[in-house]
């Protein structure tokens, strides 16, 4: 089911837009027990490694814990339901990205998630980067490109998962190069790189956001190129796979949502800590080191996923 672009466009609002902190707010008994962050991806993979930073700095900062708990499955779309089911009570959170909103266009029980969650604030905003097991011949997308079109059906696409924006970002390579790929899905990013390493699997489009570019720059993967439309500025040696494949652009975020009717002062609250962390030079600079920006208060384009 294609998610409406009108809903989608509410949803990436509404995770960029500020919130106006009330003095109410500010005096609110909150929160006093742990906060709960929900994955809906892998342990060790990019939005886990991202919500573990964010959760830590939360933490500090609010006097309780922001514990992060994986619940993988279709995508990400379990932990998406979970929230959706919680006590709408500010202590169960959706840390999440892509996978909310291309759950929604995929499965008919979560095509209504904007009405089912409300959101917090924008976490991250980067591009996916595509990246290659070192044992093949190619050093840039023209070159794999070649490679491919005079192996079809030989190499192997790896994903975090079907219909994750992994797997979704290198669908939409296949579509527009026209390239003979096998999709092979695994349980999270981590989960790929020991055999994208090996040459066991050839291809990944994985978040730029996390582990994957120090495993570019200790050599043991091949970056190929970003998927935003130019080249990102925090990477700027990694060309834009558009330089090659005109009109190819994926960009990505993650954010925080909580379940539907959460009281507003406790997403104002939230909203005002979160953008707190996103101004710490040290989550910049955390951020920076995984190619990130913060997205404080930053609207998305339609072209994001």
């Amino acid at each position: 089911m294609k998610l409406p672009r009108r809903k989608f466009m509410q949803l990436t609002a509404a995770l960029a837009a500020p919130a106006v902190v009330s003095d109410f707010a500010w005096a609110l008994d909150y929160p006093t027990r742990p906060v709960h962050m929900i994955v809906g991806l892998a342990a060790g993979g990019p939005t886990d490694v991202c919500a573990r930073i964010v959760g830590q700095h939360l933490s500090e900062q609010m006097g309780e814990q922001f514990p992060v708990e994986n619940r993988t499955g279709a995508g990400g779309s379990l932990a998406t339901q979970v929230v959706i089911n919680a006590p709408p009570d500010g202590y169960i959170l959706l840390f999440g990205g892509p996978n909310v909103t291309i759950g929604a266009s995929l499965y008919r029980k979560l095509s209504n998630v904007l009405e089912e969650l409300t959101p917090i604030s924008g976490v991250m905003r980067f591009p996916n980067v595509m990246v290659i097991t070192p044992s093949l011949p190619v050093s840039t997308v023209a070159e794999f490109i070649a490679y491919a079109r005079e192996h079809p059906g030989q190499l192997s696409m790896a994903s975090s998962g079907i219909g994750a924006s992994p797997h979704l970002t290198g669908e939409y390579f296949k579509h527009m190069t026209k390239l003979d790929m096998v999709h092979v899905p695994y349980r999270g990013s981590s989960a790929v790189y020991p055999d994208l390493i090996s040459g066991k699997v050839h291809v990944l489009f994985d978040n730029l956001g996390g582990p994957v570019l120090a495993l570019v720059r200790s050599g043991k993967l091949r970056a190929l190129g970003v998927t935003s439309a130019k080249r990102w500025p925090l990477v700027p040696d990694i060309p834009a796979i558009a330089e090659t494949v005109s009109g190819y652009e994926v960009n990505v975020w993650y954010g925080i949502l909580a379940p539907r009717v959460t009281p507003s002062d406790i997403v104002t609250t939230l909203h005002a800590a979160v953008n707190r962390s996103l101004t710490d030079p040290k989550i910049v600079a955390r951020f920076a080191e995984d190619g990130g920006l913060p997205m404080t208060c930053r609207a998305m384009s339609s072209r994001n996923f």
